[in-house]
């Protein structure tokens, strides 16, 4: 019951002064945040590749108001490739982007958001590696999705996420499932209106495990976004009923949850990659963290007890 309330203070700049200023938030946004920089997030990548698992970065960051900002979103993400480059990491490691980052919501945003992911993606493909267009709010996924089918032109393997809450994303589904796409598919971690989303939990699940196996049976490379041990399984069964092999699909999970779970995966042979978050911009990404989670929220309220 308290999601919705976190995440419209996820757009609370009062909210964001309060939580920022908290004696125990550090450690607990230490916890999903990898760090604020390249060089701190260097070493979970080395990490992570040492124990079997692969990475997706996401430079944090949202609710840009100027072109500038924009273009310091982009230049951070041609820094992380340079690294990526210079450490030979491109094939483990692969990047998400909020086109919001990059402009989308900008006067001309749209072209805006274009003109600055495309060389970052144009970057990464030099390196051997690819970027995924993150879901936001439903009010940009036209957008987003006009973007990623610009950007395939040039860069197949460019990947996009679809959001099971939404109840346009089974007709998404349908039509991303074909050859050479790769779909991240998750809940969804936005407010979103009952005009457009399902509101409950058990509506949310059923409508993940009919996209999921969509995209199983499609011609794609579905990517399950998911924490939840039963979608989990269900997602190994739905890959065994399509005939898929191992390398054929993999799982990702957020960085600093389940961790023994992603050891667990890549043990038995599946492609396992952590979605590892990083950057000084980190509010909205935590507070998302918070609403998806009760436990979350506890281990927040704890520490800030503890700390003050």
């Amino acid at each position: 019951m308290l999601g919705p309330v976190i995440l419209a203070a996820s757009r609370s700049d009062k909210m964001r002064r309060f939580i920022s200023a908290a004696p125990g938030t550090k450690q607990v946004v230490d916890r999903f945040i990898a760090g604020e920089g390249v060089d701190d997030v260097v070493p979970v990548i080395q990490d992570s590749a040492a124990k079997g698992l692969e990475v997706t970065l996401d430079v944090v960051g949202e609710d840009i108001t100027t072109p500038e900002q924009a273009a310091a979103a982009r230049d951070a993400y041609l820094e992380l490739v340079g690294r990526l480059k210079e450490l030979g990491l491109g094939a483990r490691a692969e990047m998400s982007v909020k086109l919001s980052m990059f402009g989308q919501a900008l006067e001309n945003g749209h072209e805006l958001a274009l003109a600055n992911v495309r060389p970052v993606v144009e970057a990464a493909a030099a390196i051997g590696t690819t970027v995924t267009l993150d879901a936001e709010d439903h009010t940009t996924l036209d957008s987003m999705f006009a973007i990623h089918e610009e950007l395939r032109k040039d860069f197949p393997q460019t990947g996009c996420v679809i959001q099971s809450y939404l109840f346009r994303t089974e007709a998404d589904a349908r039509r991303l499932a074909a050859a050479g796409s790769r779909v991240r598919l998750v809940k969804g971690a936005y407010k979103e209106p009952a005009s457009v989303a399902y509101q409950n939990k058990p509506e949310i699940d059923k409508a993940y495990v009919r996209i999921l196996k969509t995209l199983m049976q499609g011609d794609g490379y579905p990517m399950i976004g998911s924490h939840d041990p039963r979608l989990i399984a269900i997602g190994q069964e739905l890959a065994r009923q399509a005939g898929r092999k191992l390398d054929e699909y993999e799982f990702q999970m957020l960085y600093g949850i389940r961790s023994e779970e992603h050891i667990r995966l890549a043990a038995e042979g599946h492609r396992m990659r952590v979605y590892t978050a990083y950057g000084t911009d980190w509010y909205g990404y935590f507070m998302r963290r918070l609403a998806e989670k009760p436990a979350n929220l506890l281990f927040f309220g704890r520490s800030v007890l503890t700390k003050g």
